[in-house]
């Protein structure tokens, strides 16, 4: 039997958009059908992100700790952070030693927040993004207690960030190839929304696109095995 050989298929984003169009039963035609289905496009995968952790979105990153400073800004598109530890040394001599996210009110409550030392809990202030007159509201950390100068740290992240915009048209989109689907599936749902000639098909798109959904996410997950590590208490007596 012969074959093609090849596993390059990537559809761009026309072909996306026009694979959409023909599930809601019409056709790609006029430049505002084309913005209108990437602006819905971009709002899937926002929602993308708000219902889980996408694995290839997931980036590590670092940040370098200077002496007497507690706040370090992170990448604008970050969405969150999932792990993270200080980092001392290198080499053979390096050590990932944990750090523990606490919450706005516990770092709010830390009545000496300018004691030195080295770092041993974050609060991760998850800001907009967004412009203001006093600057971009990237996401910052704000680390207890401030960085000392007895050695050199390191704050090492593993952070999820936002997917990439929707492009003009000939760009592929910032997805596995196993997402495609999906993708499809999502945004001919959307696009019924807003065809009243495909409002008939909307409960059976809507249905595709919670399949596909169940079929990605459930590929896309970790597959490591789980270990239970029993939990130990301690008595005062």
């Amino acid at each position: 039997m012969t074959t093609t050989g090849t596993t390059n298929f990537n559809p761009n984003l026309i072909d996306l958009i026009e694979e959409a169009y023909s599930r809601c039963g019409t056709e790609l035609r006029t430049g505002y059908d084309l913005s209108t289905a990437r602006r819905s496009l971009n709002l899937l995968t926002i929602e993308w992100a708000n219902r889980g952790v996408n694995l290839w979105t997931i980036e590590e990153g670092s940040v370098a700790l200077t002496s007497g400073t507690s706040e370090y800004d992170l990448p604008l598109d970050t969405i969150d952070l999932l792990d993270h530890v200080i980092r001392t040394g290198s080499g053979t001599t390096q050590q990932d030693l944990s750090i523990s996210r606490i919450s706005v009110s516990t770092y709010a409550s830390i009545p000496s927040k300018n004691n030195t030392g080295r770092p041993v809990q974050v609060w991760v202030d998850r800001r907009s993004g967004a412009t203001t007159p006093t600057g971009v509201e990237s996401p910052r950390i704000h680390l207890w207690p401030v960085p000392d100068s007895a050695t050199t740290y390191t704050f090492v992240y593993w952070r999820m960030r936002r997917i990439q915009d929707a492009g003009n048209g000939v760009e592929t989109q910032d997805i596995p190839f196993r997402l495609i689907p999906c993708m499809v599936a999502g945004l001919a749902y959307y696009l019924s929304l807003k065809i009243p000639e495909a409002t008939p098909r909307i409960e059976m798109l809507k249905m595709s696109y919670e399949e596909q959904w169940l079929f990605a996410s459930g590929e896309d997950r970790e597959k490591a095995a789980v270990r239970f590590v029993p939990r130990e208490f301690y008595l005062g007596g």
